[in-house]
């Protein structure tokens, strides 16, 4: 449906400027949404943030946009869903999650 912007009132543009932005929004969450399925709480991942080594850590909570990670130093990150890869299970450990994570103590 082709739309002549050439015609439309200033209003009608504002309209449809404040249309297209909220639809590309849920396009960019319902994408977020898609990807953060892709992966489980007690799943073990690693992503590399800008500045830092790789991280590794484990998923302890799904938020909107984000995953909330916790990293083996026990600092927690939310990381957007695309950067994460699965990570490969280390000698003896288990590749189906944890049912119980244990967080370092300060």
């Amino acid at each position: 449906m082709p739309i002549d912007i050439d015609r439309l009132s200033e209003a009608e543009l504002v309209d449809l400027n404040h249309r297209v932005v909220a639809r590309l929004k849920f396009m960019r969450e319902m994408r977020a949404h898609a990807q953060m399925l892709d992966f489980r709480i007690g799943q073990r991942v690693v992503f590399q943030p800008d500045g830092y080594p790789e991280l590794a850590g484990v998923i302890a909570k799904y938020n909107r946009k984000t995953v909330t990670v916790i990293v083996e130093s026990g600092q927690q990150w939310r990381v957007a869903p695309g950067l994460l890869r699965p990570a490969q299970p280390h000698a003896g450990e288990r590749a189906e999650p944890a049912a119980v994570l244990r967080l370092q103590g300060k």
